[in-house]
Protein backbone atom coordinates (compact mmCIF):
# COMPACT_ATOMS: atom_id res chain seq x y z
CA UNK A 1 0.00 0.00 0.00
CA UNK A 2 2.81 2.39 0.92
CA UNK A 3 3.95 2.22 -2.62
CA UNK A 4 0.64 4.12 -3.83
CA UNK A 5 1.26 6.43 -1.40
CA UNK A 6 1.85 10.00 -2.91
CA UNK A 7 5.72 11.21 -1.41
CA UNK A 8 5.24 14.59 -0.05
CA UNK A 9 8.16 16.82 0.79
CA UNK A 10 7.42 19.53 3.09
CA UNK A 11 9.71 22.10 3.72
CA UNK A 12 9.27 24.70 6.33
CA UNK A 13 11.44 26.93 9.40
CA UNK A 14 9.22 25.70 11.96
CA UNK A 15 9.05 22.62 13.79
CA UNK A 16 5.56 23.01 14.49
CA UNK A 17 4.46 23.28 11.35
CA UNK A 18 6.15 20.08 10.49
CA UNK A 19 4.97 17.97 13.13
CA UNK A 20 1.18 19.40 12.79
CA UNK A 21 1.62 18.52 8.44
CA UNK A 22 2.96 15.09 9.53
CA UNK A 23 0.37 14.32 11.41
CA UNK A 24 -2.48 15.71 9.92
CA UNK A 25 -1.40 13.72 6.19
CA UNK A 26 1.02 11.10 7.31
CA UNK A 27 -1.79 8.14 6.76
CA UNK A 28 -2.96 9.65 3.78
CA UNK A 29 0.23 10.91 1.93
CA UNK A 30 4.54 9.23 2.57
CA UNK A 31 5.40 12.91 4.64
CA UNK A 32 8.71 13.29 4.25
CA UNK A 33 10.17 16.78 6.22
CA UNK A 34 13.12 19.37 6.22
CA UNK A 35 13.73 21.98 8.08
CA UNK A 36 15.65 23.92 5.61
CA UNK A 37 16.31 23.78 1.74
CA UNK A 38 19.68 22.40 2.30
CA UNK A 39 18.01 19.32 3.99
CA UNK A 40 15.18 19.44 1.45
CA UNK A 41 18.24 18.70 -1.09
CA UNK A 42 19.52 15.75 0.76
CA UNK A 43 15.86 13.87 0.96
CA UNK A 44 15.41 14.57 -2.85
CA UNK A 45 18.92 13.51 -3.46
CA UNK A 46 17.62 10.13 -1.66
CA UNK A 47 14.13 9.55 -2.69
CA UNK A 48 11.91 10.39 -5.40
CA UNK A 49 9.29 12.69 -4.30
CA UNK A 50 6.19 13.70 -6.66
CA UNK A 51 5.38 16.91 -4.54
CA UNK A 52 6.92 19.56 -2.76
CA UNK A 53 5.37 21.93 -0.42
CA UNK A 54 7.07 24.62 1.23
CA UNK A 55 6.70 27.91 3.16
CA UNK A 56 8.13 31.02 1.49
CA UNK A 57 9.22 32.62 4.46
CA UNK A 58 12.40 30.90 5.63
CA UNK A 59 15.91 32.37 6.77
CA UNK A 60 19.16 31.65 4.47
CA UNK A 61 16.69 31.06 1.07
CA UNK A 62 12.87 31.73 0.84
CA UNK A 63 10.73 29.13 -0.35
CA UNK A 64 10.95 30.72 -3.88
CA UNK A 65 14.82 31.35 -3.71
CA UNK A 66 14.62 26.90 -2.80
CA UNK A 67 12.66 25.77 -5.54
CA UNK A 68 14.16 27.58 -8.22
CA UNK A 69 17.78 26.09 -7.01
CA UNK A 70 16.58 22.99 -7.46
CA UNK A 71 14.43 23.05 -11.09
CA UNK A 72 17.36 21.91 -13.25
CA UNK A 73 18.58 18.55 -10.70
CA UNK A 74 14.78 18.53 -9.50
CA UNK A 75 12.88 19.52 -12.06
CA UNK A 76 9.80 16.84 -11.80
CA UNK A 77 7.88 17.45 -8.66
CA UNK A 78 5.31 19.73 -8.76
CA UNK A 79 5.98 22.80 -6.55
CA UNK A 80 3.49 24.04 -3.82
CA UNK A 81 4.15 27.38 -1.67
CA UNK A 82 2.95 28.49 1.33
CA UNK A 83 3.02 32.05 3.26
CA UNK A 84 1.59 33.15 5.49
CA UNK A 85 2.38 36.90 4.13
CA UNK A 86 0.20 38.31 1.39
CA UNK A 87 3.20 38.68 -0.75
CA UNK A 88 2.19 39.46 -4.45
CA UNK A 89 5.46 39.87 -5.35
CA UNK A 90 6.55 36.20 -4.03
CA UNK A 91 3.48 34.89 -5.56
CA UNK A 92 4.99 35.98 -9.12
CA UNK A 93 8.15 35.51 -8.33
CA UNK A 94 7.41 31.83 -7.73
CA UNK A 95 5.33 31.15 -10.65
CA UNK A 96 8.08 32.75 -12.54
CA UNK A 97 10.53 31.38 -11.16
CA UNK A 98 10.17 28.48 -9.07
CA UNK A 99 7.46 26.88 -11.82
CA UNK A 100 5.01 26.96 -8.54
CA UNK A 101 1.39 24.86 -9.43
CA UNK A 102 -0.30 26.55 -6.65
CA UNK A 103 -0.06 29.25 -3.81
CA UNK A 104 -1.61 28.72 -0.67
CA UNK A 105 -1.65 30.97 2.70
CA UNK A 106 -1.04 30.02 6.12
CA UNK A 107 -2.35 28.81 8.14
CA UNK A 108 -3.57 26.26 6.13
CA UNK A 109 -6.57 24.91 5.66
CA UNK A 110 -6.49 21.05 5.40
CA UNK A 111 -9.29 20.36 3.01
CA UNK A 112 -7.87 22.69 0.47
CA UNK A 113 -4.22 21.46 0.88
CA UNK A 114 -5.56 18.35 0.56
CA UNK A 115 -7.89 18.90 -2.77
CA UNK A 116 -4.23 21.35 -3.91
CA UNK A 117 -2.02 18.14 -3.52
CA UNK A 118 -4.50 15.55 -5.21
CA UNK A 119 -4.41 18.15 -8.28
CA UNK A 120 -1.19 18.69 -8.53
CA UNK A 121 -0.55 14.90 -8.58
CA UNK A 122 -3.07 14.32 -10.93
CA UNK A 123 -1.02 16.71 -13.13
CA UNK A 124 1.89 14.98 -11.85
CA UNK A 125 1.23 11.48 -12.96
CA UNK A 126 -0.12 13.00 -16.55
CA UNK A 127 3.41 14.83 -17.19
CA UNK A 128 5.47 11.32 -16.32
CA UNK A 129 3.16 9.42 -18.33
CA UNK A 130 3.28 11.61 -20.98
CA UNK A 131 6.81 11.47 -20.59
CA UNK A 132 7.02 7.63 -20.58
CA UNK A 133 4.94 7.51 -23.69
CA UNK A 134 6.92 10.05 -25.57
CA UNK A 135 10.41 7.88 -24.67
CA UNK A 136 8.50 4.78 -25.81
CA UNK A 137 7.38 6.66 -29.19
CA UNK A 138 11.71 7.55 -29.57
CA UNK A 139 12.70 4.14 -29.27
CA UNK A 140 10.13 3.03 -31.90
CA UNK A 141 10.74 5.43 -34.44
CA UNK A 142 14.14 4.58 -33.56
CA UNK A 143 13.36 0.78 -34.27
CA UNK A 144 11.28 1.96 -37.79
CA UNK A 145 14.22 4.01 -38.82
CA UNK A 146 17.06 1.38 -38.17
CA UNK A 147 14.44 -1.28 -40.24
CA UNK A 148 13.88 0.74 -42.65
CA UNK A 149 17.53 1.66 -43.37
CA UNK A 150 18.03 -2.08 -43.41
CA UNK A 151 15.63 -2.40 -46.14
CA UNK A 152 16.98 0.08 -48.14
CA UNK A 153 20.35 -1.37 -47.93
CA UNK A 154 19.33 -4.74 -49.07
Amino acid sequence: MSESKINILYVDDEQNNLISFKATFRIKYNVMVALSGEEAVKILDSKPIDIIITDQRMPNMTGVEFLESILESHPDPMRILLTGYADLNAVIDAVNKGKIFHYLTKPWNEEELDMTIQRAYEVYKLRKDEKELTEKLGVSNAQLEFLLRQQLLS
